[in-house]
């Protein structure tokens, strides 16, 4: 079966950075609803169109074709004080303590530094500014179903849960 709008593709990946080092586990693997349902990179998807199972696409991403250029805006300096007691580099919060009711509120942030009275966070992407290597092989692909279509996504309940690479 032909890659086409309306199939869940299952492909068998890597991702690389510019310098070759892998960013996923060895033979990933991903189920996406093709499309243009945002499941995987646009420009991978184009690359995947009318093709079939055990097809090889290997392609460059610059940083506006994956997760996009580093925004310095989305980094922040906050007060410790607003931050739970137990806290960690790597630990995640949606929003930013102590900025409400904007569209920043909804972001998830990344703590990156702890200092005694201040904590840094990042909103941005880990791979955010960074050029990819992503090669892929096809591994099946079949009719989407109309529940699969309707939410937008391929079902999670199947042996792979559909993972959402772009942002």
């Amino acid at each position: 079966m032909r890659i086409d709008p309306g199939t869940v593709v299952t492909l068998q990946y890597e991702l690389r950075n510019a310098d070759g080092e892998p960013l996923e586990e060895e033979d990933a693997r991903l189920a996406y609803l093709h499309g243009g349902f945002g499941g995987i990179f646009p420009k991978v998807e184009e690359a995947l169109e009318g093709k079939d199972v055990d097809h090889e696409v290997s392609i460059t991403l610059e940083p506006k074709d994956a997760f996009g250029e580093y925004d310095a805006d989305l980094l922040r300096v906050e007060p410790r004080n607003l931050f739970p007691e137990t806290l960690e580099v790597g630990m995640q919060f949606e929003g930013v303590p102590g900025v409400g009711g904007s569209d920043e509120a909804t972001r998830i942030y990344t703590v990156t530094d702890i200092a005694a009275d201040k904590v840094v966070v990042d909103a941005n992407h880990p791979y955010a500014g960074e050029r990819l290597w992503f090669k892929c092989v096809v591994r099946e692909v079949r009719r989407a179903s109309p529940e699969e279509i309707a939410a937008g996504h391929a079902r999670e309940d199947g042996p792979l849960e559909a993972l959402r690479l772009a942002p």
